[in-house]
This record gives structure tokens, C-alpha cells and sequence, in this order.
């Protein structure tokens, strides 16, 4: 463990702000002397006590409420000293001075608890993690509940946090540990007589550990997908209607809409939320060549966006449709498209104003593109907009209610994926007649280090870095 991991730490653990309370958290090992030199008594554990907060020299900081939870039964696993304080940042800043203060000692007063300093960013949690309070999946999730941009994001965070997503991971840990141990055991025996694996039904556990961690990974993708979302460009022609779509897909006036030609000059994005999936729709320049430079760099920074797309709404105007120039400037941009975006990312086409179509126009839009999923609507009277949204959540690959989802992470993914090829390659020793057991335990192996960086039981201090970093401070 790293020096900083058993200093003292303090830190004001409310957002920051004014608001009716606010908490200044310490913890640490061996917190008495400081809960008496703080609150001028002893506390009784986990029970709040009303006192004064005084400085130094007497006088009140203010009136609240004093928590004292010793080791282990704390948060952090350590001793921890929280109060509660009117929530002004002027006053937390004076109690997390007097708690610095107090652990270093003054002229007349000797310290309390040496060493005691700011924690830094997610610092409480760590210390929840590296004492068995909570393990990693755990600790992100507290994070996720805080960041959550939905209601169906937060209640998954909550599953997460309760356990839901560790217990599966868990579970298949232990059941490929079962495994391995059948596979070590004929490494051990080579003499005995007992085909220990076909005995054990060694390739029948493989195949239903497979099965489980085939349902384990989908629901870890639908629950990256509800924390991150998709990013969705709108592309197309000038006064195609790509603001007034974004405007009808968000319910607000975000973007600005006329009838001249090339108004977006840049882009204007927004997060929506359909079924509680996250989607962050980004309207853009509209594309055609232009001699105005202003308008020019929008359109370059147009292209930039669709080119890191996860999602292109291409945007078609039905009204138009008998023009020659426009049909064939359309034509150029999807040949512009084409190029320019992976053929992994979807591009939809939206086959907008069908207000100001005939009925014979709009059911002909369309005919000739394949392989391309296709919509008609109307950005001003919202005719066709549950189709697209239906569409949208397709092609974000959301397939799962939220009450069955917990939320996961894009490293979680990746490390079920990792799980899933390393048993790829164990089934396919199986498969050999005489197969190389000890290639098949290292493919286990791999595959148990693979769920172990899940929940932190095979993590590198960088990674841990990486993730507690991204928390508040306090937290």
C-alpha cells in the first residue's frame, strides 16, 4: 500500500456552493484525540451530538452536528469524524482549517493527529475500496449515481452499487475457478486412471459458463450504453431542416431556424433521453460548397463531427425533391459520406417535411437506397418522430428494460470481451482430442485476471489512479 493510503485525510465533503448543510469528513486511524480536541468530548459512535464547532481560541465557528464512526463500521472502513455545519462555503472553509489546525498543533497546543491533510479527488472511496468495503464496480457506480443524466442511469448505478453487477461477475469467477481446478488437477495426476475432465463434464461447464457470460455481457453493454449515451450528428443540405429536427427532438428552441440558407454556422448540440438511453444530438453546418469563409469552417467542423459519429441522421428535404441540383448535391454528400464514415457506423436517412409533400413523393423517397435504414417526417408537426426515436435506441443497440439493467462501465466491456476470447480459445482445446492442458488452465487463467480487473482484485495502482481521479473531491 502507498504511503498516501494511510495518511489522515480531511476534506468538505458537500457540493461546492452555499446550501442549508454542509459536512467536512475526516478519516483516518486512531480519530479520538481529534474528536476531542474538535468537539471538547468524547462522541458516542454513530449517534449525532449537537455542539458548538469553536477555533482555537474559544469562540464559535458555529452550531451543528458532530458524527464519530470508528473502525470498521465506516464508509471508508477507517475511523471517520463528519459535521455537520450550515452549509455557507466560507464557514466549511473555517472547519476544515480548525480540523488542520487542531491535527497539527499550534504554539499552545500539541498535535492531535500528524499528518492529517486534504484528500484528494475520490480519496474517501479509495479507501472504501482498499479496505473491503466496497470492491471497484462498486466504487465506480458511486461515482456514476453522482453523474448520472437520467433516471434510468441512476437507478441502474444504484443496482450496480447495491452488488447486482458484482454478484454476477462473482459468480462466474467462482465457477470458472471450479474449472480450473479440474484442469490443474490432471496437470497434478498425470498417472491417474479417472479422465478427471470428461468425468467432470469439463467442456459442459464451459459451454453453460459461456452461456452466462454471453447474458452477463449484454446487459454490462446496455448498461454502458445508459452512462454514456450515443452521439448522433444530424448532417445534410442547407435548410433541410436539420435545427427544426433538432429543436423537435429536444422540445426546446435551441437552435435558431430561417428560411436563408446556411443560418447554422456551427455546431449546436444537446442530450436527450429516450427510454432513458442518453443521446447527445449535435446539429451541424449544412453542407454544400460555399465561398464564405465563416461559413466554410463550419462545414469542415461539420464533417469533423460526422466523421466521429456513432449515429448520422442524413437529412433529405422532400420539397426539393424534383430539383436537379438538389438531387445531385445529395447525391454528392452521400458519395462524401460514404468515404469519410466507417462502414460499422449506421447512417440513417430522414426524409423530412412530408407536410409539404404529396403523399405519392414521400412514399417514393427512399426507393432507391439499400441497405440503409430509412424514415419519413416532419420536423415542424412532429408527424413520424416516435419512428425515428424508435430507430435511434436500434441502431444505439438498446434491447433491455432499465429495471433489469445495472450500469457498467466501457472497461468492463472490454474486459468481458477479453473473458469471452480467452474462452473461446479453452473451448477449442476442448475440442482436440487430446488436448493441451496446460495451454487450456492458461486460457482460464487469463480469463479469471480478465474478471478479477472488474472488481479490482487484479488492478495496477494507474488504472486506480485513472478512476478515482475522475471523482469530487470529498467523495
Amino acid at each position: 500500500m502507498l504511503a498516501r493510503h494511510v495518511d489522515p485525510i480531511v476534506a468538505i465533503a458537500t457540493a461546492p456552493g452555499r446550501g442549508a448543510v454542509g459536512i467536512v469528513r475526516v478519516s483516518g486511524k486512531g480519530l479520538g484525540a481529534l474528536v476531542q480536541s474538535l468537539c471538547g468530548r468524547e462522541l458516542r459512535p454513530r449517534e449525532a451530538t449537537y455542539l458548538p464547532f469553536r477555533d482555537a481560541q474559544g469562540q464559535a465557528i458555529d452550531q451543528g452536528l458532530a458524527l464519530y464512526f470508528p473502525a470498521p463500521h465506516s464508509y471508508t472502513g477507517e475511523d471517520v469524524l463528519e459535521l455537520q455545519a450550515h452549509g455557507g462555503p466560507v464557514v466549511l472553509q473555517l472547519l476544515l482549517a480548525r480540523c488542520l489546525e487542531a491535527a497539527q498543533g499550534t504554539a499552545s497546543a500539541s498535535p492531535v493527529l500528524p499528518g492529517l491533510r486534504v484528500a484528494q479527488p475520490g480519496e474517501f472511496t479509495e479507501r472504501a475500496f482498499l479496505n473491503d468495503k466496497i470492491d471497484l464496480a462498486q466504487a465506480e457506480a458511486i461515482a456514476d449515481l453522482i453523474d448520472a443524466s437520467t433516471e434510468a442511469a441512476a437507478r441502474s448505478a444504484s443496482r450496480s452499487l447495491t452488488g447486482a453487477f458484482s454478484h454476477e461477475i462473482h459468480a462466474l469467477r467462482d465457477a470458472l475457478i471450479h474449472l480450473r481446478m479440474l484442469v490443474e488437477a490432471t496437470l497434478d495426476f498425470p498417472e491417474e486412471d479417472i479422465d478427471f475432465l470428461e468425468k467432470a463434464d469439463a467442456r459442459g461447464q464451459l459451454e453453460r459458463l459461456q452461456t452466462t457470460l454471453a447474458q452477463v455481457r449484454q446487459r454490462a453493454q446496455q448498461g454502458a450504453l445508459l452512462r454514456e449515451g450515443i452521439k448522433v450528428v444530424i448532417a445534410g443540405q442547407p435548410n433541410a431542416g436539420k435545427s427544426s429536427l433538432l429543436n423537435a427532438l429536444a422540445g426546446a428552441e435551441l437552435a435558431i431556424v430561417t428560411p436563408i440558407a446556411g443560418t447554422t454556422r456551427d455546431k449546436v448540440q444537446q442530450t436527450i433521453q429516450i427510454e432513458g438511453v442518453p443521446l447527445h444530438v449535435i446539429d451541424t453546418a449544412g453542407l454544400r460548397d460555399s465561398d464564405d469563409e465563416v461559413e466554410r469552417i463550419g462545414i469542415a467542423r461539420a464533417w469533423s463531427e460526422i466523421e466521429g459519429a456513432d449515429a448520422v441522421l442524413f437529412l433529405h428535404d422532400l420539397s426539393r425533391m424534383d430539383q436537379p441540383d438538389y438531387l445531385a448535391a445529395d447525391a454528392a454528400v452521400a458519395a462524401s459520406m460514404q468515404q469519410k464514415i466507417p462502414a460499422s457506423v449506421p447512417v440513417i436517412d430522414v426524409w423530412n417535411k412530408t407536410d409539404c409533400t404529396s403523399t405519392a413523393v414521400a412514399d417514393a423517397a427512399g426507393s432507391g437506397v439499400v441497405n440503409r435504414r430509412s424514415v419519413r417526417i416532419s420536423a415542424r408537426t412532429g408527424d413520424g418522430l416516435e419512428a425515428l426515436r424508435r430507430i435511434l435506441l436500434e441502431v444505439a443497440g438498446w434491447q433491455s428494460a432499465p429495471e433489469g439493467v445495472y450500469i457498467a462501465r466501457a472497461r468492463h466491456v472490454q474486459a468481458l470481451a477479453q473473458v469471452d476470447a480467452h474462452l473461446e480459445q479453452a473451448a477449442a482445446q476442448l475440442l482436440i482430442p487430446s488436448p493441451a492442458l496446460d495451454l487450456l488452465a492458461e486460457e482460464l487463467r487469463l480469463a479469471q485476471n480478465a474478471l478479477g480487473a472488474i472488481t479490482g482484485e487484479f488492478s495496477s495502482d494507474d488504472l486506480l489512479g485513472v478512476i478515482f481521479s475522475s471523482f469530487c473531491i470529498g467523495k
